[in-house]
């Protein structure tokens, strides 16, 4: 596979830092159904960020474990192994909230084991081999990449978002967020890498850039209205349409024109991740969050 390596080099250089795994512990046992109060379907949109994607980071996670035969830089394949190590952690941390959810009434597996068995079908590997396999795991690696971009975006606005503690929010699901939300910033980088490493097309970034926005939009939108429908509550408040509507110009959720307008910034020639802005906010929230304090107590 083609590579540039310098290229891969010259950014470690800019952003190195040890990516690792954390272990953290989050007590859900009295987290109520909406923990954002007054905001039924702005917590249904936050639900599809701890509860949906963490099955696309699977599947990210993945990719990316297949793509370490074809990296030889060490910096690189140390950040790839730390990338997998928390996105496991992830897996595990979400599933607690997944379950305490479920246990209460809202019915979020049903609608999960679907988006888990989609993304399988679509984004696995699909048992190929050769010149097919390799094309493939380029492509996946091109899609995560775009994708890990928004991630990214949105979890810098989890740990400058202040409107939360402003409506009350429950601290342990804000903690959970804003925790998952500095690790997306801590990793912003390693999928990009990792796909520059191993091909770095520009044709390829762009097509998958629009796929991976496209993509992404369309899983906030349907599996937030299908988490409204399923809730129990006998009043939900207006139209989740509605409701999207104010929470947006209330920035109670992420406004998302941003899978529109951040395209043209994530193509523009010479792009890195790393451009974003700083992570000193992110690695300060990960040294000090209530579930990091908890798991060494």
């Amino acid at each position: 596979m083609a590579h540039s390596a310098d290229a891969t080099r010259r950014h470690h250089r800019e952003e190195a830092h040890a990516i690792h795994a954390r272990d953290v512990h989050f007590d859900f046992g009295d987290v109520p159904m909406h923990y954002i109060p007054g905001e039924v379907f702005a917590t249904h949109v936050i639900n599809v960020m701890h509860l949906v994607l963490p099955e696309g980071e699977r599947a990210m996670a993945q990719a990316l474990a297949e793509a370490l035969p074809y990296i030889d830089d060490q910096r690189l394949r140390e950040e790839v192994q730390g990338f997998v190590g928390q996105e496991t952690m992830h897996a595990g941390s979400h599933a607690g909230a997944r379950d305490h959810l479920q246990a209460i009434g809202l019915d979020v597996d049903s609608m999960v084991k679907t988006f888990a068995w989609f993304v399988d079908r679509i984004l696995g590997d699909h048992g190929l081999t050769g010149r097919a396999k390799e094309e493939w795991l380029k492509e996946r690696l091109a899609l995560f990449a775009g994708m890990e971009h928004y991630t990214a975006v949105i979890g810098e606005w989890l740990l400058e978002n202040d409107k939360f503690e402003d409506l009350g929010m429950d601290p342990t699901m804000l903690d959970l967020i804003r925790w998952h939300g500095a690790e997306e910033v801590e990793h912003r980088s390693v999928v990009y890498d990792a796909y520059m490493y191993v091909d770095g097309g520009y044709v390829r970034k762009a097509r998958t850039a629009v796929a991976a926005s496209a993509a992404l939009l369309a899983t906030f939108l349907v599996s937030s209205a299908y988490l409204y429908a399923k809730d129990p509550a006998p009043r939900k408040g207006p139209f989740w349409p509605v409701q999207l509507a104010r929470a947006t110009a209330r920035g109670i959720v992420p406004n998302f024109g941003l899978f529109l307008s951040e395209i043209p910034r994530y193509l523009r020639p010479g792009f890195h991740p790393s451009q974003l802005g700083p992570m000193d906010r992110a690695l300060r929230y990960l040294a000090h969050s209530p579930a990091a304090r908890a798991a060494e107590q």
